[in-house]
């Protein structure tokens, strides 16, 4: 099977783009047309897929439902009790809803925790889209449900290999205060014996760093370190309230920390340091959290406002400048995933979208990615192409009616 896009901007010059099977083939001038499906990319911009670097993608569900609250108000007495009542259908149905609303956005790929895991992964598998999936482990400390979780986690990764090489297997332990230290040491052995990810939420309130305090007389970055959780394999969602030393301590041990700068506003969690953190050679990338404390997963929107927060912060209009937050929205997330992915070069998977020139948001169009990162939305977003096959073509997803159909049918039962 072969793809070719004829005559789309790339590095502001036009040229073609063949794809064979799911690999770009050959990027030049004047591609033989013989025997190729022709898309044609006249007026457009090819650009890589978006990587959402955290996700709880089901949550697409639950987007206003518990609204303006402080976060362990929202998780505790509002999300968790929902959580409680949904079924894998229930999170397949999520899921189906989350995955559109990304490609319609421009993501080709996430990385994601949440319940039922063969919920989210049929989804996936059906949109398709790329991902790297984690089932949500947390044990609260209790000796009999940590054995039944890490008993879970097991069996996931065999069942696992039933899927397409687009879905990795991936461990999600929630947060160092819904995990006991046994269960995080054992899921993080777990995870190096089988070259998996290590996805977790870390410092992301105060509160969890007093009670880290209280606890072990450490900071949670210090603690984890201690334990011998943290290396390049690790994935750290939100990261907000971090000293100098522990900003070392994750540039030291290679941790992937993804800003998540929308939820992060939205829950008053704090603000990310942005600055100390790129000076300390820290590996960013980027990620929207779940619809619930967002309420969006347009990487766009995200990364805009990871850009305006990093200058307001930082009192500076010149950090985080739009093309080091577009490299975090695409390339750093698929060195974080260990994905050959997130550039259009000759070799590389072909997960890429083509951006409509034309769109008023986009006129006069002096840089593409300053417009992409200041001006665009997803009404700028033609045409989605991940793992070589078109997604979305003129805007439009094949089924979405029905998805959005049998989404909408959840306000009444949530109600």
């Amino acid at each position: 099977m072969s793809l070719l896009i004829k005559d789309v901007q790339l590095d502001s010059a036009p040229t073609d783009v063949l794809i064979e099977g799911n690999r770009f083939k050959t990027i030049a001038s004047g591609i033989d047309e013989t025997g190729h499906e022709i898309l044609s990319g006249a007026g457009r911009a090819l650009i890589p897929g978006f990587i959402n670097m955290h996700t709880h993608a089901s949550m697409s569900l639950l987007r206003g439902y518990a609204d303006d609250l402080h976060l362990h108000d929202w998780l505790n007495n509002h999300i968790w009790p929902l959580e409680a009542e949904l079924t894998e259908e229930d999170i397949y149905h999520g899921a189906r809803l989350a995955c559109l609303e990304m490609i319609k956005s421009g993501t080709t790929c996430f990385n994601d925790m949440y319940w039922y895991y063969h919920g989210v992964a049929r989804a996936v598998e059906e949109m398709g889209l790329r991902a790297t999936l984690s089932s949500v482990f947390i044990d609260l400390n209790d000796a009999e449900r940590a054995a039944a979780e890490r008993e879970q986690a097991v069996r996931l990764f065999e069942e696992s290999r039933r899927y397409s090489d687009r879905l990795s297997f991936a461990l999600g332990p929630h947060a160092i205060y819904t995990v006991s230290k046994t269960s995080l040491k054992w899921a993080k052995a777990f995870a190096r014996e089988h070259g998996l990810r290590f996805h977790i939420h870390l410092s992301e309130t105060e509160k969890e760093v007093e009670d880290c305090l209280s606890l072990y007389g450490l900071r949670p970055v210090q603690w984890l370190e201690k334990i011998g959780l943290l290396d390049e394999l690790t994935l750290a969602a939100h990261v907000v309230h971090v000293t100098d030393a522990e900003i070392g301590i994750l540039a030291d041990c290679g941790v992937e920390v993804v800003h998540n700068p929308v939820s992060n506003m939205k829950l008053a969690s704090g603000s990310f340091p942005f600055q100390k953190m790129e000076r300390a050679g820290v590996k960013l990338s980027l990620g929207t959290d779940g619809a619930s404390s967002n309420n969006n997963l347009c990487m766009l929107e995200e990364m805009k406002i990871a850009a305006m927060q990093a200058k307001v912060t930082h009192g500076d209009p010149t950090v985080l400048p739009a093309q080091t937050v577009f490299e975090m929205a695409t390339c750093n997330g698929a060195r974080a995933l260990g994905l050959e992915t997130g550039a259009i070069r000759e070799g590389l998977l072909a997960d890429c979208v083509l951006v409509d020139l034309d769109n008023p948001r986009l006129v006069p169009g002096f840089s593409l990615i300053d417009d992409l990162v200041y001006s665009a939305d997803s009404s700028c977003i033609d045409t989605v192409i991940c793992d070589g096959r078109i997604l979305m073509r003129d805007g439009h997803v094949d089924g979405e009616e029905e998805i959005i159909a049998e989404a909408r049918r959840y306000k009444k039962r949530f109600q």
